[in-house]
């Protein structure tokens, strides 16, 4: 399975396409659309989103509510387009100096991607590189979360940290409970201590013409052992889901289970201790690996998280250049949120449940919903007769 997507943050419409989504799943606009406003919200956004209202169209694909096996399309209407129509236009005719941008913001792709493909107008650059694109990835994400959902596969993702405050752990709740603890949240924060001390560092930080940046937390529950695999770098799943996460724009660090604080600790305490319990399963009494070892799940809840640094366009700009005079200047100010990462979160949970589907169809591969099925329920009998033979 895979995907492409298409679309300037100011053109006219966004679109993806997904191939290799099997037959007979249940899909609807409705339950994309959720997830798009999820990622529209969050404290400390800017005025685009009061422009736009994310909704999917389908395109291909979907017949009478199912998917049919060809690829699905899918677009997303950029309602701003009405007012950048001239600045956006693709016909030579319409070059317009309106708009035109000179001077790169630190921290963004602008003097990269300028420098790469030779724009002397880097709005060439910052049209692509912006973050509407995942718009369009969190649509894609969430069929491969509803097909997920289809196995009891589940996933939320809730902010753990933001502009240097820490929520409290919790390590007790399902998904489920989660997404109903977040979901009147303005930060989609589980610790409401934590929570109002980060919504005064954002109201602080839009005063000063500033950003902030964050962690949010990915939790995926009931997967099989199995997924990904250790015989080749490439098929190892951590690596997958840590390259998914950064090719968000903004994400600079990922980490799994206990992460970076592995580093600090013996291995007597890092590593999660194997059991059979009272009914013959494995079981563990910890978490540590974040449910992936040796690239492969191993029957554990997904735990990884995911630092977002502070957004790169600012009120109050660095300094730069300008490439048109060659003179030192300010960076361009385009509008921009204070903080993104509760969108961010959204994001992140939609490119998870993406790079984990993927997994899942390589091993349960069939082009129909009822072949996954088959395959999936052969698998488990399989490996309940395996622990069997064990204990």
């Amino acid at each position: 399975m895979r995907f492409l997507t298409a679309g300037e943050s100011h053109g006219p419409v966004l679109i993806g396409i997904i191939e290799g989504l099997p037959s007979g799943l249940v899909l609807s606009e409705d339950y994309i659309n959720e997830r798009l406003a999820r990622r529209q919200g969050g404290y400390g956004r800017g005025g685009r989103m009061s422009i736009e209202e994310d909704r999917v169209k389908f395109l291909s694909g979907v017949r009478f509510g199912k998917t049919v096996g060809s690829p699905l399309a899918l677009q997303i209407e950029n309602k701003d387009w009405s007012n950048w129509q001239k600045v956006m236009s693709p016909n030579p005719q319409a070059e317009t100096e309106q708009r035109k941008l000179t001077c790169p913001r630190p921290g963004h792709a602008d003097l990269a991607g300028g420098l790469k493909y030779f724009h002397r107008d880097l709005r060439d650059v910052l049209e692509r590189a912006s973050a509407r694109e995942t718009a369009m990835r969190v649509a894609i994400g969430a069929v491969a979360a509803l097909l997920l959902e289809h196995f009891g596969i589940r996933s939320v993702a809730h902010i753990v940290a933001l502009g240097g405050v820490a929520a409290l752990r919790q390590t007790e709740y399902s998904a489920t409970v989660i997404k109903e603890k977040i979901a009147s949240s303005p930060l989609y924060c589980l610790d409401p201590k934590a929570e109002k001390l980060m919504l005064d560092e954002i109201d602080r930080a839009g005063k000063k013409g500033d950003t902030l940046g964050g962690v949010f937390e990915v939790m995926v529950e009931g997967l099989p052992s199995g997924l990904g695999s250790h015989v080749h770098w490439d098929r190892r799943l951590d690596s997958r889901l840590a390259g998914a996460l950064m090719s968000i724009p903004g994400i600079k660090g990922v980490e799994i289970g206990l992460g970076f604080d592995a580093a600090g600790k013996s291995g007597s305490i890092v590593h999660d201790a194997i059991a059979f319990n009272e009914e013959g399963k494995i079981t563990r009494s910890t978490n540590h690996a974040g449910g992936l070892e040796g690239g492969t799940t191993n029957g554990q809840d997904i735990i990884i998280r995911a630092a977002m640094k502070p957004i790169p366009t600012l009120k109050k700009p660095l300094p730069s250049i300008d490439l048109a005079s060659g003179k030192p200047d300010f960076a361009a100010v385009e509008r921009s949120d204070v903080c993104a990462v509760p969108a961010a979160s959204v994001v992140g949970e939609a490119v998870v449940a993406w790079e984990l589907c993927r997994s899942f169809l390589e091993k349960f591969s069939g082009d129909s919903l009822q072949e996954l099925e088959f395959s999936y329920q052969n698998y488990l009998k399989l490996i309940r007769e395996y622990l069997h033979s064990t204990s």
